[in-house]
């Protein structure tokens, strides 16, 4: 059983409390939400304990004073930009979490498309958006924005762009990823608001970095791991340390744009903003939950060798550049941290080496290990019949329902039956069976064998499992493995010479 180093409940009732304080002077709340709403596995990786769907259960809390506007950047629609972690296009995440949201009663106001300009995969979004009845409004882009704020602060900046009407006294304000325009899109409501003689504020809910843990604390240089790709940097916040002479850590971009963005406010608002420092700003309490510090420095650690792992991944995929890898090999010596201190990747490597063919002096071949939660480590490699993951993710269930190694949970003959149908019928070019193949095989098979049960009902105990691959994952296996909850790791090493066919 790992070790928790956080306490959900603690953070919720301490989150609700505070974002309703912060509501009561005004008659609205605009509350830029940064980060994932629903699913942060990043969060719940490095805070052992922590809800992945912590914010949106809060929000559920408020959903009588909530409502929530989602902000696309139209040119990330137009170069069809993915989210990694679940490998679907922007536009594609928006009706993901329009979909979401609704099963946990949250209202939807609208759908902003921000910096518009007519772009043609646009229209043709706004298009099923709007026939589906959900309402869109578009921004354009300002020019010289933030820094023109004469501009940007009058009927030819803000003023151009639609206002959107509310009805309750907190709006969030969320997007898909980072640069989709939320913190314009408050701006431009708070400027809308004030015009109506309405009283409006802002605040960010940005869980990291946690502004009152230390500067290098590994929870906070986690997130410089997870943001590398956008060279976000740690800072301690010099406005907030000046005016309270208190330590709070933030990171780059909001501390320089700071100034600037409270001359906004004032000059909307047209009296002195009660922001002192970007930490004001914020309504962020995650630091308050957290109730065993060892773990969550242990916790930080793993997941910033992971992300070094995908960072690898992505130069070798032609992604990042050699810029972006170096900086992640400082954060690594840093914190003077290891490949191997990653538990499932040494063993994953010697079975490998274990398994290479001598007769031919070929590459290693495709192996992964899985730490399971109780410590037990647990490998499977690719054969002729199903993938690494597959091998892998049944060996772990049989380890875990006690069955013997011997007992073969799925008939041969079944599986090769199933391989011919996908490769004589379905034409495919991937002969061996993937995890989502052999689950599917396992679930029917569980029917009528009573073993094959046993060991499917151990499905669930594999959330939490870190695992490490000696070859680059498919998308299939890598959702596959999401799914279950696997965390896993990858070597830069492509499983075959095929451009295509991986």
């Amino acid at each position: 059983m790992k070790k928790l180093g956080f306490d959900p409940q603690i953070y919720i009732e301490e989150q609700s409390k505070y974002i309703l304080e912060r509501v009561n002077d005004y008659d609205k709340l605009y509350l830029e939400f940064g980060g994932k709403l629903i699913g942060d596995k990043h969060a719940k990786r490095v805070l052992p304990g922590f809800d992945e769907d912590a914010k949106i259960k809060l929000l559920q809390r408020l959903k009588d004073q909530a409502e929530i506007i989602i902000c696309v950047y139209a040119g990330d629609i137009e170069r069809n930009k993915i989210r990694g972690d679940y490998g679907i296009t922007y536009d594609m995440e928006i009706l993901r979490l329009i979909d979401e949201l609704r099963e946990y009663e949250l209202a939807v106001n609208s759908v902003v498309i921000t910096r518009y300009n007519g772009q043609p995969s646009t229209k043709l979004f706004i298009n099923k958006l709007e026939r589906r009845d959900i309402k869109v409004y578009k921004h354009s882009a300002i020019e010289d924005y933030p820094a023109n704020i004469d501009k940007i602060v009058s009927p030819e900046g803000f003023g151009r762009n639609e206002y959107i009407p509310t009805t309750k006294p907190i709006v969030v304000v969320t997007a898909p990823g980072a640069g989709s325009g939320k913190l314009a899109t408050c701006l431009n409501q708070l400027y809308h608001e004030n015009l109506q003689g309405r009283s409006a504020d802002y605040s960010k809910f940005e869980t990291f970095p946690v502004w009152n843990v230390p500067l290098k604390h590994p929870l906070n240089i986690a997130y410089e791991a997870a943001t590398v790709d956008l060279k976000d940097v740690n800072m301690i916040d010099s406005f907030h340390y000046e005016k309270y002479k208190k330590v709070a850590v933030n990171y780059n971009r909001d501390i320089e744009t700071f100034p600037v963005i409270k001359r906004i406010i004032e000059r909307i608002t047209g009296k002195e903003s009660v922001f002192q420092s970007p930490t004001d700003m914020g309504v962020n309490r995650v630091g308050f939950g957290i109730i065993d510090d060892e773990v969550v420095q242990e916790a930080s650690k793993q997941e910033i060798i992971r992300r070094y792992f995908a960072t690898e991944n992505d130069f070798k995929k032609g992604v990042v550049e050699e810029e972006i890898l170096n900086r992640m090999k400082l954060i690594m010596e840093e914190l003077e941290l290891k490949q191997e201190d990653r538990v499932p990747v040494a063993p994953a490597r010697k079975y490998a080496e274990k398994h290479r063919d001598s007769t031919d002096n070929s590459e290693l071949p495709a192996v992964i290990a899985f730490e399971l939660t109780d410590d037990q480590v647990i490998t499977g490699r690719t054969s002729n019949l199903m993938d690494s993951c597959s091998a892998a993710i049944l060996n772990s269930i049989k380890t875990l329902a006690n069955i013997s190694d011997d007992i073969l949970l799925l008939s041969p003959v079944i599986l090769e039956t199933i391989q011919k149908l996908k490769v004589n019928d379905l034409n495919s070019r991937l002969t061996a069976l993937n995890a989502n193949e052999v689950l599917i095989a396992l679930a029917i098979s569980a029917v009528t064998n009573p073993t094959a049960q046993l060991a499917y009902e151990q499905l669930s105990r594999l959330e939490g499992v870190q695992a490490h691959s000696t070859v680059m994952l498919n998308k299939d296996d890598e959702q596959t493995l999401r799914k279950l909850g696997i965390d896993v790791s990858c070597d830069p090493v492509y499983p075959s010479e095929n451009l295509y066919y991986l």
